[in-house]
């Protein structure tokens, strides 16, 4: 089961399938459009039902009960897209068998270096199966490690139709990346009252707590003019944002500062010249007023150059993006409990978590479907020094057949 396992997240990581936040269209690139056709194909040869690719791209099936009493209807959701951050054309995985224990050197980029001193979580996978990618792009276990999860466990639960459990229905979801992941996902045809991500790091985590978290897009306008005749004409756009980000709050509110529960301001993208600047900055709290006065900052230091440079214009706009899982879980407390009994019977130890990020399941749980992560085995997302873990992955399978199973026993 574990060749099939990594030769079905080889497979699926070789397609691009890169998030493009400036496109116009959903899903936002067309590889996945054409990962979720290869996923279509191979759960209908597994024979799953209802098994339907939408026109935005999302897939659904269904894996049909093996019972006969009535069960709660759950779900299991992974996404297809990949970071927009780093390269997801021609990914290139590598397998290292049984790890030595030692820094991993990424044939494609010699530069690039996976070294244990910062991934002490090495030390625990001597003798395990990674995969890392060549150095030159990302590997994309974000999120495809989920993906080739669920098929997985949907493979062993088709496969030996002797394990009791209810109706689990699957959906491959676009543009998680870049915000847009349940925009056009049907919860009415999902149907569940319980869902689950697989997008989750390490082993046996239960992300049950994430930020909320807003846009913020700034746009400076200056005046342009020929340099040479720029003397008191001349307001460089370029000069304004240079000062903005310089009054943000480096040492207390960046990414590259905080941890835990703390939350963080954290510009991410800036384009322009002159005339013209446009920054994204990023806005996460965990609690989810603690983004108003997030937005309350940015507006005034806006203000403050907004009286320096009187010719500019500079103008701040928030957009909602997602809030705190926690918010919403409470609606069906069985989705944490169950997830804990699942892993404790596949033989680990559960660890109830927060995450400093977002997936599916914020939004997911916003809309009324509360939607914990699970763990799959994923290590430096959206960067060349990503890799995974097999034997995390098959633990991850393991873990959604007992789940189904707890379902059965204990949902009714």
């Amino acid at each position: 089961m574990e060749s099939k396992l990594l030769n079905r997240f080889c497979r699926y990581v070789r397609v691009d399938t890169q998030a493009d936040e400036m496109a116009k269209t959903y899903p936002s690139s067309p590889g996945q459009l054409a990962l979720g056709k290869i996923l279509k194909e191979e759960m209908e040869s597994l024979g799953a039902q209802e098994v339907v690719q939408t026109g935005h791209g999302i897939v659904y099936a269904t894996i049909p009960a093996t019972v006969q009493e009535k069960v709660p209807v759950i779900a299991w959701l992974a996404h297809m897209d990949t970071s927009p951050e780093t390269s997801g054309k021609n990914v290139q995985p590598v397998v290292h068998p049984n790890y030595d224990g030692r820094d991993l050197v990424l044939p494609g980029d010699r530069a690039q270096l996976i070294l244990v001193r910062e991934n002490p979580e090495l030390a625990s996978m001597v003798g395990k199966t990674l995969i890392t990618t060549d150095g030159t792009t990302l590997l994309g276990a974000d999120n495809k490690a989920g993906v080739a999860v669920i098929m997985e466990a949907m493979t062993r639960l088709l496969t030996n139709p002797g394990i009791p459990h209810g109706k689990i229905r699957v959906c491959f979801t676009c543009d998680e990346e870049i915000g847009k992941g349940v925009d056009h996902l049907d919860l009415k045809f999902l149907g569940a009252v319980a869902a689950y991500t697989l997008d989750g790091g390490g082993q046996g985590e239960i992300d049950t707590e994430t930020f909320s978290a807003d846009l913020a897009t700034v746009r400076i306008n200056g005046v342009n003019i020929h340099p040479s005749i720029a003397k008191n004409r001349m307001t460089n756009a370029v000069r304004i944002a240079g000062k903005f980000l310089t009054l943000l709050p480096w040492d207390s509110l960046s990414p590259e500062t905080t941890e835990g529960k703390q939350g963080f301001m954290h510009p991410y993208h800036m384009e322009g010249g002159v005339a013209q600047i446009t920054l994204k900055i990023l806005l996460r709290d965990f609690e989810t007023q603690g983004l108003r006065q997030l937005e309350i900052r940015l507006k005034t230091i806006a203000g403050q150059l907004q009286q320096e440079y009187p010719s500019a214009t500079i103008d701040v706009q928030v957009t909602k993006q997602y809030r705190n899982m926690a918010d919403g879980m409470e609606k069906e407390p069985r989705a944490i409990a169950f997830a804990i009994e699942a892993m404790k019977r596949a033989g680990i130890e559960p660890k109830v978590t927060s995450v400093r990020g977002g997936t599916d399941g914020s939004r997911l749980t916003e809309l009324g479907l509360p939607t914990p992560n699970l763990s799959t085995g994923e290590h430096n997302p959206h960067s060349p020094l990503e890799w995974t873990c097999l034997e995390e992955m098959e633990t991850a399978a393991r873990v959604l057949v007992e789940l189904a199973q707890v379902w059965r026993e204990k949902g009714k």
